[in-house]
């Protein structure tokens, strides 16, 4: 048993839209991530995302509203509903999903990441 620094985690790497996971628990990934940009339009047919921002503001654009995440808060989108992430400046988040859980939902493209490093 060892705790996890999570800035420190987030100061390991600076590529945006790939997923480290930094922990599990139960079958669930907790992963640390930064954004920059918009991601795409996806949704995941068997997964609830929590998305937690540690710093910055994240834009969770759904289809039929625009919700702003703030530093401290977090969002959980349902399955099967279609959402895109956008952060305007860096954003660091915590993502905590069922293990296996692909980034991309069912789609395949230049941000599908299907292979995550531990840290």
């Amino acid at each position: 048993m060892q705790k996890v620094n999570i800035a420190e985690k987030l100061s390991l790497f600076s590529d945006y839209y790939n997923p480290r996971i930094i922990g599990e628990l139960n079958g669930q990934q907790v992963k640390a991530v930064k954004l920059k940009g918009e991601f795409v339009w996806h949704h995941h047919d068997n997964e609830d995302e929590l998305f937690m921002v540690i710093k910055g503001i994240l834009t969770m654009e759904l289809r039929d509203k625009i919700i702003d995440i703030h530093e401290g808060e977090f969002l959980i989108v349902p399955r099967g509903t279609e959402h895109k992430p956008v952060a305007r400046e860096e954003v660091h988040i915590l993502l905590f999903e069922p293990a296996g859980t692909v980034n991309t939902g069912g789609e395949q493209n230049e941000f599908t990441r299907n292979v995550l490093e531990k840290l």
